[in-house]
C-alpha cells in the first residue's frame, strides 16, 4: 500500500514537473504606452509545449531601450531582463528542471536554420528574431510578446539562460542585456591584460563594462559628462575619470587605446573617441543607441588612420551563458536599486532615468506584482 502511495506521487509530481497544458496561463503585467502611465493588466501567456519552460519572475530589470514602449501607440509589458523559478517544463527539455533558476533576455526565439542562429548569433536571426516584447511571435500565431514586468512567463528552453546556484537574483537581471551587451564586443575585440582602454559613458552598461575590463587586467579610464561619478569609476577600478564636459584639450589622449566602448544613449561625436584609438588598429565599439548621432564618412577617411569602428548587439544565447557564467563566478553584477512592482513607483523610476537620477540600474521585484 504504501509503494502504491508513493508511486502516485510521484505521478503527481511528474505531471506538475512535465506541463501539458492546453489552455493559456493567466498572468498579471506592468504595461504603458505612448503619453501613458504604467498600469497593471491581466493577459495570458501561451502555454507550455514540450520544448518550454515556464518561469515565476522574481526580479526584472529596467533598461534604457525599454523607453521605446514610450514611444509607441500599443500597449505593451516591456522588460527584456528577466530572472526566476523555473515552474514547470516541456516533455522534450532536458537542460533544466522545477526549481531551477533561469534568465530570459532580450529574445525569446529565432529560426535556427540560418547562418547567424547556426553560429550563435541568433540576435541577426535572417528571418527575424523574435524579441522579448512588442514582436509579433511567428511560432505562436502572431501573437505580440510581452516582457518581463510580469509574474510569468513561458518561453522557449532553447532562449532561457540557466542561472549558476549562488547566485545573487536581485543583481542577476540586468546581466541578461547590461551584462551580455558590454561583454560580447570586449570579448569579440579580445581585450586582455595590459591593454589600454577607454568606456565612454558611465551609467548601466558602462559600468558593467567597466568591471568586466578590471577583472580582464586592462587599464580602464571612463568618459561622462559629469564629475558625479567619478569616485564609483575609481571605486569599481578605473585608473583614470575624464569629464568631457568640462576638458577642452583632448590632444593628450590622441592614439592611446587599444580599445574604446561607447555606451552613451545621447547624441554626441564618435570621431572624438575614434581619434582617441592607437593608430593601425584600435577599435571603437559602439552598443549605445543614440537618436540621432552619425558618424560622418569625410573624417573618418581623412582621420581615422586605420582605426576600426563597428557596432554590436547585445550577444547570441551561447555567449549570453558564457557570460551569466563568468560574472556570478568573478562576482561581477550591476549595482541596483529594487523597487516593488507598483504602476507609480515604475513611473517614478522612468521619471529618473530619463532625467538622468538613477545612477545605474533599476530592478523590480516582480514577487511583489498585486
Amino acid at each position: 500500500m504504501k509503494n502504491r502511495i508513493f508511486s502516485l506521487m510521484l505521478l503527481m509530481v511528474s505531471a506538475m514537473s512535465f506541463a501539458q497544458q492546453s489552455e493559456a496561463i493567466p498572468a498579471i503585467g506592468l504595461a504603458t504606452k505612448a503619453n501613458s502611465n504604467f498600469e497593471r493588466i491581466e493577459f495570458e501567456r501561451y502555454p507550455v509545449g514540450d520544448s518550454d519552460i515556464e518561469i515565476e519572475i522574481l526580479y526584472a530589470g529596467i533598461c534604457h531601450s525599454d523607453f521605446m514602449v514610450k514611444n509607441g501607440p500599443n500597449q505593451v509589458i516591456p522588460g527584456h531582463e528577466i530572472v526566476g523559478k523555473v515552474t514547470a517544463v516541456g516533455n522534450d527539455v532536458k537542460d533544466f528542471k522545477v526549481g531551477d533558476y533561469a534568465g530570459v533576455g532580450c529574445m525569446v526565439n529565432s529560426c535556427g536554420e540560418c547562418k547567424y542562429c547556426e553560429a550563435g548569433k541568433e540576435q541577426y536571426c535572417a528571418k527575424g528574431t523574435v524579441f522579448t516584447y512588442g514582436f509579433p511571435d511567428r511560432f505562436h500565431g502572431g501573437e505580440i510578446t510581452q516582457g518581463g514586468y510580469s509574474n510569468i512567463i513561458t518561453v522557449s528552453d532553447e532562449f532561457a539562460i540557466n542561472v549558476p546556484k549562488g547566485a545573487d537574483i536581485k543583481r542577476t537581471a540586468p546581466l541578461m542585456c547590461a551584462g551580455i551587451t558590454t561583454w560580447s564586443p570586449i570579448k569579440f575585440s579580445e581585450v586582455e591584460k595590459g591593454d589600454v582602454v577607454g568606456v565612454a559613458g558611465f551609467g548601466g552598461l558602462g559600468h558593467m563594462a567597466v568591471q568586466y575590463l578590471v577583472d580582464l587586467g586592462a587599464e580602464v579610464t571612463v568618459f561622462d559628462i559629469t564629475d558625479e561619478k567619478a569616485s564609483d569609476a575609481k571605486r569599481l577600478g578605473a585608473v583614470d575619470y575624464v569629464n568631457v564636459k568640462s576638458t577642452e584639450d583632448f590632444s593628450a589622449l590622441s592614439d592611446k587605446f587599444d580599445f574604446i566602448i561607447s555606451t552613451i544613449p545621447a547624441d554626441y561625436d564618435p570621431m572624438m573617441y575614434v581619434k582617441m584609438l592607437k593608430m593601425d588598429g584600435g577599435e571603437l565599439a559602439i552598443v549605445g543607441l543614440p537618436a540621432n548621432s552619425s558618424i560622418p564618412v569625410s573624417p573618418l577617411v581623412m582621420q581615422s588612420a586605420h582605426r576600426k569602428v563597428y557596432g554590436s548587439l547585445i550577444g547570441g544565447i551561447p555567449e549570453t551563458q558564457e557570460m551569466l557564467d563568468y560574472s556570478i563566478k568573478h562576482n561581477i553584477y550591476p549595482e541596483v536599486e529594487v523597487i516593488k512592482a507598483e504602476p507609480t513607483e515604475v513611473d517614478e523610476a522612468y521619471k529618473n532615468i530619463d532625467e538622468g537620477k538613477v545612477k545605474f540600474r533599476y530592478v523590480i521585484d516582480m514577487q511583489t506584482i498585486k
